[in-house]
């Protein structure tokens, strides 16, 4: 009775944790650059029951101890590009992030292209809307003229009051589901992710961004099944506790 009341309590942790992922995902619906995560689930471990006659996996009898969750894998699929007109909104097709300079001195990416102008000690800075720094692919903050337009070419060249200001590190991993979510739409860099290099078929646009890729039906239609499951987990457990304490009265 002990391993049913185990598996149906496993069953509804997953499902928590399920409807957890899900939930962010359409709280980023309108997030730019966001990336959509799916909760991916596998067996406990597996034990041979007592006693078993001959292959116990050919009579089938394995006793399973529930599920747990995992992995949460993220579609990094391109989004929407939505037109914004703005000088400084850029989106990337393709596979490739921004690469960014945090607060920390760390390096993180993102295709949250919405960048901004900070002024710092009179020298202007190309940065993220959070404040990152943006970098070049030399490593290097982005310092813009003070006047002049500024435009990127698609390999990500940009040039400002007339002259070339340096190329955006669009960067890309061997294993981008290995990469470390660190806000919203930011990730860093792990040893399962690989390093960063730069991405061969990025193309950069000016004046858009790239919206999130959630699909809001699809999560709203796998939010309900997930609280079906729950609820049906739900009633195994009882039925288990309720046949435990059964078991227990005819002792």
């Amino acid at each position: 009775m002990m391993q049913a009341t185990s598996s149906a309590a496993s069953g509804l942790d997953a499902q928590q944790q399920r409807l957890d992922v899900i939930a962010a995902n359409i709280a980023n619906v309108n997030t730019v650059g966001y990336k959509s995560a799916r909760a991916d689930f596998k067996d406990a471990l597996y034990s041979h029951m007592k006693d078993p006659v001959g292959d116990a996996e050919a009579n089938n009898l394995r006793q399973g101890s529930g599920v747990i969750v995992n992995a949460t894998n993220r579609d990094y699929s391109d989004g929407a590009r939505q037109d914004t007109g703005a000088q400084l909104d850029f989106s990337i097709t393709g596979s490739g992030f921004f690469t960014l300079q945090n607060s920390n001195g760390e390096r993180v990416y993102t295709r949250n292209g919405n960048f901004s102008i900070s002024v710092e000690g009179g020298k202007n800075y190309l940065t993220s809307s959070d404040g990152a720094y943006v970098l070049s692919d030399q490593g290097t903050k982005i310092e813009l003229p003070s006047t002049g337009a500024v435009s990127v070419d698609p390999s990500g060249t940009l040039t400002a009051g007339g002259q070339n200001v340096g190329k955006l590190a669009v960067m890309t991993f061997d294993n981008p589901q290995g990469l470390s979510a660190v806000g919203d739409s930011t990730y860093a860099e792990t040893v399962a992710s690989g390093t960063a290099y730069a991405a061969p078929d990025a193309q950069v646009y000016q004046g858009s961004l790239e919206a999130s890729n959630v699909d809001l039906g699809q999560e709203l239609t796998l939010m309900m099944r997930t609280q079906r499951l729950f609820s049906l987990t739900s009633t195994a457990l009882r039925t288990s506790d309720e046949m435990d304490g059964l078991a227990n009265s005819l002792k």
